[in-house]
């Protein structure tokens, strides 16, 4: 899976993949947009992050090494060691602890799901409508977002419903 390479000067030989996190993500890809592929990271993330920790952007994610890569892994872990700016992070004012952090992965899926609970739990307007499986942030739903239901009543099977209704009031 590797090759030898001598790019930049960064690393001796090139991955095509690399695993951070849990997820290989691709060597060829330039370090930012390769980030940016792991759940919970965006570009404005991956970018701050990248530019703080003082490394190239336009670099592949195959050239670096293994100590920059476990870097970048701790960076993930714990994002308030860098100076990534607050409105960069995901997880701002988090309503059990308060403080602000950057959450990846299945991280973020929990958070995610236990901010739901708690919204049904306490049984406020977004925490019924995410009960009932309805649009929560005030979207149209008269016609959009139906799921599955009868979007529209076709004609025949009106004319075979007035049919039914016709022979019934025949037969009295």
């Amino acid at each position: 899976m590797s090759r030898a390479c001598k790019h930049n000067g960064l690393s001796s030989e090139f991955r095509y993949l690399v695993r951070i996190r849990g997820k290989d993500l691709e060597g060829r890809k330039k370090l930012v947009p390769a980030l940016a592929d792991l759940r919970g990271v965006g570009d404005n993330f991956a970018q701050s992050m990248v530019s703080s920790m003082g490394l190239d952007p336009k670099a592949r994610l195959g050239t670096l090494s293994d100590s920059q890569l476990k870097e970048i892994e701790k960076v993930l872990i714990d994002g308030s060691s860098l100076k990534v700016p607050q409105w960069a992070m995901n997880r701002r004012r988090d309503p059990d602890s308060g403080e602000t952090k950057q959450l990846i992965g299945t991280d973020l899926d929990l958070a995610l799901k236990t901010d739901t609970d708690r919204e049904k739990t306490v049984q406020s307007w977004r925490g019924i409508r995410h009960g009932l499986g309805l649009k929560v942030r005030g979207q149209r739903t008269r016609t959009t977002g139906r799921h599955g239901r009868t979007v529209g009543v076709r004609k025949s099977t009106l004319q075979a419903a007035a049919a039914a209704k016709n022979k019934e009031e025949e037969k009295k």
